[in-house]
């Protein structure tokens, strides 16, 4: 056998891999040909802005400006249009509540959740974990945490200068939540913690980020990118610092004396009620499935607070009026108690109306998407088959003024009683709405009123007109160059 018959085969085999991989290239295209044109027919009854010939909508989705681009789509087509990420992956974007309540009012696959019957098993295993009697001793460790980064804050206001608040307060809600969740102790967070933390808030970036850029949409493509690569290290950060905790957890249940010690505890965390829990058949989460409830608690907990208090502590530096307003409320509901007890959260009455309207104008999730696992009929007469994609736009949502009339206007009265009545219960969806609403968001909602009352205790805010947050719509809502504001001590507050 000579060389040329070698070289000869070896040309033989490139040829034939090479038609092979022409042949595989076709089919994909074929099916991803077959799948828009699916799509397309599937929004033909819904026009909307026109689209890139390579990019769709992706280009001007992807400029600073793109959350008020899509409110003026809203408002030049009302109910929904079509979003294409390119020219394979299109959305029927919604903005209107009798459409928010056709989707969401059932289940329905969402793209970064779990399915059907095993959602439903898992939201009934951990709704236990979000009792009142188990969110009351919460109320303690916010506190705590709070503490700590405001007397950060107590140093770097004497500088007399502005500074971005959005990190110390991401830095607050982890801390808070690995207390919660892990039961870590007062010491704060250790190396492995921040290296969790810094994992966290890269996959939030990436993920996003590989929503808007349509050539990621392909795994293979993806992995083999500096991006995709970034991503699977961040993962395996997240993965092992959460599996490290439920080992040790694990280990120490098997101790009959640490076993007391956790019972005895002045608080159960989250995981422990995780290991605990169990159905009527006794069955037991398993430890893949306890990580992805932990990654989930984790990823969607903190960084829906740390976005939810910094643009709330924003809209009182812009509206002095209403901040005074609910300092006056925290001091006459703290009288002369050093701390805010259980009770106390429900007579914040004035302080939760902001906070509901900040979450109205920079809500902390401002886009989520859905997969229809059934065919769906709109108010309108129009409808999408199932296998379609929505893509429910809550920042567009919350500015519909059929809803809202003047809606750039804080306004807190919207959320009185009197005003809320009669509202559609799909118009306000901080914590999206219906069975797949958010199970976390009354744990949310405490967190967010006794930090932003000590905040607003210890330190008058207002804004720095020269630096005005630029909104950033990742997965959560930020800024693009963060939120600084002005701060001046106060003197006072719990323990002063």
């Amino acid at each position: 056998m000579g060389p040329s018959f070698l070289s000869l085969s070896f040309c033989r085999l490139g040829l034939w891999a090479c038609g092979v991989i022409l042949v595989l290239g076709f089919l994909k295209l074929s099916r991803l040909l077959l799948r828009r044109q699916k799509l397309a027919r599937a929004m033909d009854n819904f026009p909307g802005p026109p689209t890139h010939w390579l990019f769709g909508h992706a280009l001007e989705i992807q400029q600073t400006g793109s959350l008020d681009k899509v409110v003026s789509w809203a408002h030049q087509f009302p109910y929904a249009h079509p979003l294409w990420l390119g020219q394979f992956l299109g959305f029927l974007n919604i903005y209107e509540p009798d459409y928010a309540k056709a989707v969401y009012s059932r289940g329905g696959k969402g793209l970064l959740v779990l399915e059907g019957p095993k959602w439903f098993q898992h939201r009934k295993l951990l709704t236990p974990g979000f009792h009142y009697d188990v969110l009351k001793p919460y109320v303690a460790v916010f506190t705590k945490s709070t503490h700590a980064m405001l007397d950060k804050w107590e140093k770097k206001a004497q500088e007399n200068k502005s500074f971005d608040i959005f990190s110390d307060v991401g830095h607050m809600a982890l801390d808070t939540l690995m207390k919660c969740t892990f039961g870590k102790g007062d010491s704060g967070l250790d190396d492995r913690d921040n290296s969790y933390y810094l994992a966290v808030s890269d996959l939030t970036l990436l993920a996003q980020q590989r929503i808007e850029s349509f050539q990621y949409h392909n795994d293979f493509i993806y992995w083999l990118t500096p991006h995709g690569r970034r991503f699977l290290r961040a993962c395996q950060i997240a993965h092992d610092h959460t599996d490290q905790v439920i080992r040790k957890r694990k280990a120490a249940l098997q101790d009959k004396k640490e076993q007391e010690k956790i019972q005895n505890r002045r608080h159960l965390d989250f995981l422990d009620i995780l290991l605990g829990a169990q159905d009527e058949s006794g069955i037991k989460l398993s430890d893949a499935d306890l990580r992805a409830e932990v990654d989930t608690f984790m990823f969607e907990g903190h960084d829906t607070t740390t976005s939810g208090i910094s643009w709330f502590l924003y809209c009182m530096a812009l509206y002095p009026e209403h901040q005074q307003r609910c300092r006056e409320e925290v001091l006459e509901i703290l009288g002369d108690q050093d701390s805010f007890q259980w009770d106390d959260l429900s007579k914040m009455t004035y302080l939760t109306m902001c906070i509901k309207e900040s979450f109205r104008l920079y809500p902390p999730v401002p886009q989520v998407y859905r997969q229809l696992s059934k065919p769906v009929n709109f108010v309108d007469g129009r409808s999408l088959p199932a296998g379609s994609l929505i893509s429910l736009h809550i920042y567009a949502l919350h500015r519909n003024s059929v809803v809202w009339p003047d809606p750039e206007v804080f306004d807190p009265q919207r959320f009185s009683p009197e005003n809320s009545s009669g509202r559609h219960p799909f118009a306000f969806m901080p914590f999206s709405a219906g069975p797949r609403n958010c199970i976390g968001q009354q744990f949310a909602m405490n967190e967010m009123k006794v930090v932003t009352a000590l905040c607003l205790l210890r330190f008058e805010f207002s804004v720095d007109p020269l630096q005005p947050p630029i909104k950033l719509p990742q997965l959560i809502l930020r800024s693009k160059n963060g939120i600084h504001l002005h701060l001046k001590s106060l003197g006072r507050g719990p323990g002063k």
